[in-house]
C-alpha cells in the first residue's frame, strides 16, 4: 500500500501511532453541539444557527469550520420546494381594464401602485406575502404576511399603504386578476380612496413586471440566507 501510494513505511507508521491532533479533538467536542442544534429544527438547519449555538456554549469558531463539520457528518437541511399558484382567476368577479398598459416609467411617487402576492418558506412553514409597490419610487409602501391567502391579507397590505402614504385621489392601482383583487371588498376600498383600478391581462405576468421583478430579487436574497449551502436557517 505504501509503495502504490508513494509514501514511506516509516511515515505511515508514524501517522498511525500519532493519535488525534488537538484540532481533531476539538472537532469531536464541537460536533455534538452542532448535531443537537440541527435536531431542533424539523427540517434541519444551516451553519448560522449552529454557530449561534456554539457561541452560546462558549465555543467561538469560524463558519468555514462549522460548514466543514456539518458536511462531513451529512448534516444538510432539507428544504421542500413546492409550486404554489397565487393567482386564482377562475371566478365570475368583474375584471378591470388594463389602464397601466406596461407604462412603468411613471416619474413620481403616489401616481401608480402595483400589488401582488408571493410565498416564502420560513422556519415555521410556508407564508404568503402581499405587497403594494410604488412604481414611481420602486418602494414597498404596504405589505402584510399570513399563513393563508385570504382576502384580508391583501386588504391589510393596501390599508397599510394608504396609512403610510395617504395618496390623493386619481392614483392608479394595478394588480393581476386574482380573486383577492377582484373581490367587492377590495374594489370598494379602491373606490373609497379615489383610486383607479387596473388589472393585467389573463395569464400575462409581464403586465405586472415591476412587482414580479421585486419578488425575484427578494426570493434570491431569501434563498441566499436560508439555503444550507450558504449556512442560513
Amino acid at each position: 500500500m505504501c509503495r502504490h501510494l508513494e509514501v514511506s513505511r516509516s511515515g505511515y507508521y508514524a501517522w498511525r501511532d500519532r493519535g488525534e491532533s488537538v484540532r481533531e479533538l476539538e472537532d469531536r467536542e464541537l460536533l455534538p453541539i452542532i448535531q443537537a442544534e440541527f435536531q431542533n429544527y424539523p427540517r434541519g438547519c444551516g451553519s448560522r444557527p449552529a454557530m449561534k449555538a456554539l457561541r452560546e456554549a462558549g465555543r467561538h469558531v469560524s463558519r468555514k469550520r462549522v460548514v466543514r463539520l456539518m458536511a462531513a457528518d451529512g448534516l444538510r437541511s432539507r428544504l421542500k420546494r413546492r409550486f404554489v399558484r397565487t393567482t386564482d382567476s377562475r371566478h365570475t368577479n368583474r375584471i378591470a381594464p388594463n389602464v397601466l398598459k406596461r407604462d412603468f416609467e411613471v416619474g413620481k411617487a403616489n401616481k401608480v401602485w402595483a400589488s401582488d402576492i408571493t410565498y416564502l418558506l420560513t422556519k415555521r412553514g410556508w407564508v404568503y406575502l402581499a405587497v403594494v409597490l410604488d412604481i414611481g419610487t420602486r418602494q414597498v409602501v404596504g405589505w402584510d404576511v399570513s399563513p393563508t391567502m385570504e382576502q384580508d391579507l391583501v386588504l391589510r397590505a393596501l390599508g397599510n399603504a394608504i396609512v403610510e402614504r395617504r395618496p390623493a385621489p386619481g392614483l392608479i392601482h394595478h394588480s393581476d386578476r386574482g380573486v383577492q383583487y377582484t373581490a367587492d371588498a377590495y374594489r370598494a376600498q379602491l373606490n373609497h380612496h379615489g383610486m383607479t383600478c387596473s388589472m393585467s391581462r389573463k395569464g400575462d405576468c409581464w403586465d405586472n413586471a415591476v412587482v414580479e421583478s421585486f419578488f425575484g430579487c427578494l426570493k434570491q436574497r431569501w434563498r441566499a440566507t436560508t439555503s444550507p449551502t450558504t449556512g442560513g436557517g
